[in-house]
């Protein structure tokens, strides 16, 4: 029976709390009842199209932002919709086009101009810098304002060679965004040391898992998920779209599957109390990781990944190795790693919307990089093997061979496809999604050293921890 259009927005409510389960497949399919019974009402189809962009169906978000662009063509809200949806698709001149719509209409929408600075390298003549300069020189309403409008300056400045001014930009920037922030440092490097204590090598690897030869000669409908882990900003959306060109292999994105199976799994132990962080890694150890693998595995399902190969690329997956080469041990774990300034200037210029609160100030990114470090360090040597370590550099400078290496490691046969990944039309959410859309480049190896004077500090406080800066 089909529904009447005054339950679309009951539809729409129950596909959000689908959602926030977790469970997207369900929630496209709510969507799409929602989209047969909806009048033509462009509220209700931006709404829609949000549902299927939240559910990773862009496709389908795209085309439901249109009707409503179509309905309503001069609403920025809609019009910034779209843009969004457009920049995950590859979309970017069309992309642009839409912010700049926004921006006509709608000036004091202060996330369309930092968007917009991100979709294309800025060129002497084709910048906004000008722009951008005037409306801080004017005032903006409130700190959320300015940071968004001194992270598109400093990167607009960085396109243009102005290094002095978009190192300027992006301090102040992302000063004014700690200010803002409850986070304390110490909690994140104590975690680590936590970790190590409750999984030491002994206790880590009962059994290597299948090598990968093995894993390609097995039965290929056994499911074998892929992990890119590592700090954000290091190349993991590049592997993942390198892996996910391959025909064997689908993307299913960032999942936050492991760790919600993990903390349910040590809730089920205690009975469902909240726990202390230091007593959930504890406990994490004695869980039942047989269920814990079939537990992940269910989420990730109701997800959206599709396959028995698949690729979850989630960063912080790098504090749970251990437990994902226990749980999962037909998985493969791919670290994608950059050299040490590299990593932490790529991490300190990057506006993330609400993780990674430790990278808007230099001393504690460094803090937190030197237990990073430590940590996957404890996973080579505690699980021999089970880890292959990607290097960003060794990707750019020897393509064919750094990808030949992780296929071979994935148990995948080679396919050129993998090479030519920025052909891929799938679409990409992360802050990544215009850099793909290219052949491998250069620039972004040795960008940190346009400001090692900005950041001799950073540079000192990890010498001084013992990382090689140039490893």
């Amino acid at each position: 029976m089909r529904p009447a259009p005054h339950d679309v927005r009951s539809l729409l409510a129950r596909a959000h709390a689908l959602l926030a389960a977790g469970r997207l497949s369900e929630a496209r399919g709510v969507a799409e009842l929602a989209e047969r019974a909806a009048p033509p009402h462009a509220a209700l189809l931006d709404a829609i199209g949000t549902v299927y962009s939240r559910a990773n169906d862009q496709q389908r978000a795209l085309a439901a932002y249109d009707r409503a662009v179509g309905l309503a063509p001069n609403d920025p809200r809609f019009l910034f919709n779209r843009a969004t949806v457009r920049r995950f698709l590859g979309a970017l001149p069309e992309a642009e086009a839409d912010y700049d719509r926004v921006i006509a209409l709608h000036p004091a929408d202060y996330e369309a101009y930092r968007n917009r600075s991100d979709l294309r390298a800025q060129t002497p003549e084709r910048n906004h810098t000008a722009e951008l300069e005037a409306l801080l020189a004017r005032g903006v309403p409130d700190w959320r304002a300015e940071v968004q409008l001194r992270y598109a300056l400093a990167k607009e400045y960085e396109d243009l060679g102005a290094y002095d001014q978009s190192f300027a930009q992006l301090e102040r920037g992302a000063r004014v965004r700690r200010e803002h922030l409850r986070y304390n440092v110490a909690t994140d490097v104590a975690t680590v040391d936590w970790i190590m204590r409750a999984f030491p090598g002994s206790t880590t690897s009962p059994d290597a898992g299948p090598s990968p030869r093995a894993l390609a000669a097995a039965d290929p409908s056994l499911e074998a998920p892929i992990f890119i882990v590592g700090l954000p900003r290091s190349g993991s959306t590049l592997v993942d779209r390198i892996l996910s060109s391959h025909s064997g292999v689908s993307s299913a994105g960032e999942l936050h599957c492991f760790a919600h199976a993990l903390v349910d799994a040590v809730r089920g132990q205690s009975g469902g109390a909240p726990s202390e962080r230091r007593d959930l890694v504890a406990r994490s150890a004695h869980v039942d990781f047989a269920a814990l693998g079939r537990d992940y595995l269910e989420r990730a399902r109701a997800a959206g990944a599709t396959g028995a190969r698949f690729t979850d690329k989630m960063p912080l997956n790098y504090l749970y190795c251990g437990l994902i080469h226990r749980a999962l041990p037909r998985a493969r774990i791919v670290h994608v790693s950059r050299s040490p300034m590299a990593a932490c200037y790529a991490v300190y210029k990057s506006l993330f919307d609400e993780a990674y609160p430790y990278s808007y100030d230099l001393e504690e990114l460094g803090r937190y990089y030197v237990a990073y470090r430590r940590l996957m360090e404890h996973w080579h040597a505690a699980l021999p093997g089970a880890i292959h370590e990607l290097r960003y550099e060794a990707l750019i400078s020897d393509p064919r061979a750094a990808i030949g290496k992780l296929l071979e490691f994935c148990g995948l046969e080679w396919q050129e496809a993998c090479v030519e990944f920025h052909r891929n039309p799938a679409p990409t959410t992360t802050a990544s999604a215009a850099q793909v859309r290219r052949p491998l480049y250069e620039t972004s190896v040795a960008q940190w050293r346009h400001y090692r004077g900005r950041l001799e500090r950073l540079s000192r406080q990890l010498a001084e921890a013992g990382v090689p800066l140039e490893s």
